[in-house]
């Protein structure tokens, strides 16, 4: 009896002192070769306007044929990103850029948008698992690269991005698991 007993006991203590750790975690990320945001920035920076090429682009790990993600604008693309208001006139735009955009078919972009981040169930295991309160960390980074090319070659690059996303989410449900009762139900009577 004895036995039994403790046998419970140690299968009770370390289902609670592990519950943690079986709240569920997830991860988003598009492939790319760079694995950091300081990897990313690194190959950024070796893409040199009116000297990089096309072939250059893919020893840097940025080919349309094979990089997944990436995104081809065509020149109508590029008007539309950069349309000037009424406040601003093209000339605002960068040299390099204009005249890319002037000789049209031949003007196309490269758009890479990698964003990594991993997200992680915190707190209470019992109020996650009865659906009472929910919160999830967020962490991660995020990084857009434009590449305008005339023809094969770099003429302009343009990049943004985020290099520390820290979001935390938080639901609660005063009702728990009836919190959804009422509608499912008024959803299935209709």
């Amino acid at each position: 009896m004895k036995r039994r007993w403790s046998v419970v006991c140690s299968c009770a203590l370390l289902l609670v002192s592990g519950c943690a750790a079986l709240l569920p975690s997830g991860r988003q990320e598009t492939p790319t070769p760079w694995q950091s945001y300081g990897d990313a920035e690194a190959m950024f920076a070796k893409i040199i306007p009116n000297q990089t090429r096309l072939a250059g682009l893919k020893d840097l790990q940025i080919d349309p044929a094979t990089t997944p993600n990436l995104a081809l604008l065509n020149h109508a693309d590029l008007l539309r990103r950069f349309a000037t208001g009424s406040a601003l006139t093209a000339e605002v735009l960068d040299e390099s850029l204009r005249a890319c955009l002037a000789v049209r078919a031949r003007c196309s972009a490269l758009e890479i948008e990698h964003v990594h981040t991993d997200r992680k169930r915190v707190g209470n295991f019992w109020l996650d698992t009865f659906n009472f309160r929910r919160k999830v960390d967020v962490t991660g980074w995020r990084y857009n690269i434009l590449i305008v090319l005339q023809d094969d070659l770099v003429v302009y690059k343009l990049w943004s991005g985020k290099p520390n996303i820290r979001d935390v989410e938080e639901e609660r449900n005063p009702l728990g698991p009836l919190q959804g009762v009422g509608d499912s139900l008024l959803r299935r009577s209709l």
